[in-house]
């Protein structure tokens, strides 16, 4: 490293660290990102598949949008942003669901929506699944479609949790890709790539952060980690911080991956129509057919599935949907398709899983982790966000209000 001496280091180049370094950078203060990838954007990542077209493997949609500040980041980078309406909003190709069928299963997803946002802060917190109808035939489907959001089953995932998150329901994605919007976001600041922290000591006046590459000291750190990463303690605090592990236990990394496969004959469906796998069971896929009008299928694994799947390798998710897809397509749609790309999240070391969900009872976890310790160590990530969790902009609101929390720390000192 050049420069292992900063007045803060950040730890974590995904969304929070890079906007921990922006709101540092405008306040003039010196910082050091550290990031254990070879790249930046953490758990949003942008690849380029034969055709020149941008995946998101991780993150890919702008949540929230009208008020999400990576829009505005984005069109200022001059990427293109495409506002067609999200596969989720509109029926589905009516191929093994007719769409009497689907509006049955809508109106029974927004009675269970109803009844979680009726969840106040008052109400004794319990498991998601507890406001399921047992009679309602569309259970296992609303199971699956939680896979895709939390990245976990209803009976995992907190009500309460559930029911304190913000959306205005406006989906926009970027056509150059949302990791690349974020990983740009990095360009000016700097970082140190490839360079794994494994212990913070903070027991003495200035803090030394053991690397890979060497100990940097600094006077502050602002620690983004997975919460998987937090629990286990692949990056050691001394002295300990059990609180800290304690409520990250409390927010596990759910699991959701994305299998892109390329589809000949493309123009036979509607660009950004969608399938399920199947619509009675909760191990099914979610299938987004040309994608940006792209010859594509965008493919969605989410929760125990995925993680099934990533114990038996990688040739397991393309066999699954090939089988789902030929079952509702018939048996010669196995020739049209092919993978292109794909990543196991959970089997990132620096990850092992896709984003927060909060187990039941311990949606408060999420104030404790994001508390600051000695006002020398600062907490941010997406799992630190009370209302906006498992996005890529509650990681940037997280990361500028410990950076903004630094600054404070630092006129008062």
């Amino acid at each position: 490293m050049a420069d292992s001496d900063t007045e803060v280091v950040i730890v974590g180049g995904g969304a929070a660290g890079l906007a921990a370094a922006r709101r540092l950078h405008e306040a003039a203060i010196r910082c050091l990102v550290v990031e254990a990838r070879p790249r930046l954007g953490g758990r949003a990542w942008t690849v380029t598949d034969g055709s020149g077209h941008a995946l998101d493997l991780g993150c890919g949609w702008l949540h929230s949008a009208d008020r999400n500040p990576w829009s505005a980041i984005a069109q200022a980078q001059r990427r293109s942003i495409d506002k067609t309406p999200p596969p989720w909003e509109r029926p589905s190709l009516a191929v093994g669901f007719p769409l009497a069928e689907q509006l049955d299963f809508l109106k029974a997803q927004q009675a269970l929506d109803a009844r979680l946002d009726r969840v106040t802060e008052q109400s004794a917190d319990s498991a998601a699944a507890a406001f399921l109808d047992p009679a309602d035939r569309w259970n296992e489907l609303m199971n699956a479609v939680s896979t895709y959001y939390s990245g976990a089953e209803l009976d995992c995932v907190s009500a309460l949790d559930l029911a304190r998150y913000h959306d205005s329901g406006v989906n926009w994605r970027v056509v150059e890709g949302y990791g690349a919007t974020i990983s740009g976001y990095g360009a000016d600041f700097p970082v140190v790539l490839e360079c794994p922290v494994r212990r913070i000591d903070h027991s003495g006046r200035r803090l030394k952060v053991e690397t890979a590459k060497g100990v940097i000291t600094a006077d502050q750190a602002i620690v983004t980690l997975p919460t998987s990463v937090l629990a286990d303690d692949k990056v050691q605090f001394t002295p300990a911080l059990p609180e800290k592990a304690e409520a990250a236990t409390g927010l596990p990394l759910g699991l959701a991956d994305k299998l892109f496969l390329s589809l000949d004959g493309a123009d036979e469906f509607e660009r950004d129509s969608r399938l399920f796998g199947r619509t009675d069971r909760s191990k099914t896929a979610a299938y987004h057919l040309r994608p940006f009008g792209r010859p594509r299928i965008e493919t969605y694994f989410g929760g125990r599935l995925a993680w099934e799947l990533e114990a038996e390798g990688e040739q397991a998710f393309f066999d699954f949907a090939v089988s789902e897809l030929a079952g509702l397509l018939g048996s010669a749609f196995a020739r049209r398709v092919k993978p292109v790309q794909f990543h196991r999240w959970g089997a990132d070391p620096f990850s092992r899983g896709s984003y927060s969900y909060a187990l039941p009872g311990k949606a408060d976890c999420r104030e404790k982790l994001a508390a600051p310790v000695d006002n020398r160590l600062f907490f941010a990530g997406e799992a630190c966000s009370r209302n906006n969790f498992s996005t890529a902009h509650g990681a940037l609101e997280t990361g500028v209000a410990a950076a903004g929390q630094v600054i404070a720390e630092r006129k008062r000192s």
